[in-house]
């Protein structure tokens, strides 16, 4: 099976002048500030009631430096001021100690296009952190790809698959945490904006992650990933593959499927099941509609 590598108009035909970046400056509806990942096995003090829903998978391995995956990219529906998202999390610490950098791909109500985007924080989403480059902490270096970009073309249901592929990880010699897109080097995280991670990661995680506000007076509407379950499959479900840690030497290792720890919320709306595609390497297929029946 094969999927297709995004280009398009996250990574520009054209290219701002040396020593200049691009930056999105069209009015945004901001989405809702971010909360740490899901895992009961991880933070068993973390639950859905905080009105945020995941289905990922982490790796605890220890001394990890760094993490990649290949996500592929749709556009699903959101309501009522919410966002769903795909990413990576690289973590260390916990509560309002915890450290985050992330990276990945998301949509929010009033707008029409999935983006790009990347979050960091260091007292675990209290005070610290922004998305993308609304605020001093993330360091960009690339002058081809505009982070909060539109992402173009998406993956099309029983059709072409289109992919993302994000590669984290610490240079030890500077201790800042740097972020690799469509095989772009686009910038890095200093070291010194953290005090967990100015070390390593304690864990990563993969996965999907969306608001359900509940405002109609039941579970929301807006959809994770491909807006399908994971039994579907290939080309109808969404998934991350090729899922990959990075140790103390700096070699990227992949992730043994039988050790990584899945994390559902609410698997009636959305879900995660382990992939069997053997050229995908440790994968996993995950998301759903919300709302119905059974997701009341």
């Amino acid at each position: 099976m094969e999927a297709k590598t995004l280009e398009a108009e996250l990574l520009q035909d054209w290219q701002c002048p040396e020593g200049t970046i691009p930056i999105v400056r069209s009015p945004q509806q901001r989405p809702r500030r971010k909360t740490t990942p899901f895992s009961s096995s991880i933070q068993p003090d973390v639950d859905a009631s905080n009105n945020h829903e995941y289905a990922q998978v982490s790796w605890l391995g220890g001394n990890i430096f760094g993490a990649s995956g290949r996500l592929n990219v749709w556009k699903p529906a959101t309501f009522n001021d919410e966002f769903s998202l795909t990413q990576i999390w690289v973590v260390a610490g916990r509560d309002t100690e915890t450290n985050t950098v992330e990276a990945g791909w998301q949509v929010y109500t009033g707008t029409n296009y999935t983006r790009s985007f990347i979050f960091w924080t260091s007292d675990g989403y209290q005070r610290t952190g922004c998305y993308n480059l609304e605020c001093p902490g993330f360091v960009q270096t690339s002058n081809k790809l505009t982070l909060g970009g539109n992402i173009e073309p998406i993956s099309q249901y029983g059709g072409d698959q289109f992919e993302l592929s994000i590669y984290i990880h610490k240079d030890k010699q500077s201790g800042n945490w740097w972020l690799r897109i469509l095989e772009i080097d686009v910038g890095y995280w200093p070291g010194s904006i953290f005090n967990k991670l100015s070390d390593r990661a304690d864990y990563v995680s993969w996965g999907g992650e969306i608001v359900n506000s509940g405002s109609q007076g039941h579970h929301t509407s807006t959809e994770m990933g491909s807006g399908h379950f994971p039994s579907e499959g290939y080309r109808k479900a969404s998934y991350i593959r090729n899922i990959r840690y990075v140790d103390e030497s700096g070699a990227i290792n992949d992730v043994d499927p039988h050790n990584v720890v899945p994390s559902v919320t609410r698997p009636e709306c959305y879900d995660l099941q382990m992939g069997n595609i053997n050229d995908y390497g440790t994968h996993f297929f995950y998301g759903g509609p919300g709302f119905s029946d059974k997701c009341s």
